[in-house]
């Protein structure tokens, strides 16, 4: 009967891989499914839709993850108490011509997007895609 002689090294290459193996399924692959669902939540919807009113302030703040927040403040009727909407705006472009036309009436164009994980992403849920000034 042959006998099988294992080379020197091969029992400290099996516990390596076990070692590296369990690196991988205890850091490396929380993040992947981390990193996926951050994606997932951040390119797919929950709703679109459009609210209009007056832009009452939008500013670039947060320490590490500098982000657009801003407030629109909703009226039916001229006198009553408006209801404020908090929004996101993630271009910039799209957060300079809000900055242009603040003070003015207009309808800003949303998604929302429900479960981001952090809010370095934004304050909110709500991300202004567009801005159309109503009236004069």
């Amino acid at each position: 009967m042959a006998r099988i002689v294992e080379a020197p090294g091969a029992k400290v290459r099996k516990k390596r891989n076990w070692k590296l193996r369990l690196v991988l399924f205890l850091i490396v692959l929380p993040a992947l499914l981390l990193a996926a669902y951050t994606w997932l939540t951040l390119n797919y919807a929950y709703s679109t839709g459009q609210r209009s009113g007056y832009v009452q302030k939008i500013s670039k703040k947060g320490w590490l993850c500098k982000t657009w927040e801003g407030e629109l403040a909703m009226t039916t009727v001229p006198g009553t108490a408006p209801q404020i909407f908090d929004f996101t705006v993630r271009d910039n472009a799209t957060a300079h011509r809000i900055e242009q036309v603040a003070g003015q009436r207009v309808a800003l164009a949303y998604q929302q997007h429900k479960g981001i994980p952090t809010s370095c992403f934004g304050d909110t849920e709500y991300f202004i895609t567009g801005v159309r000034v109503i009236g004069p």
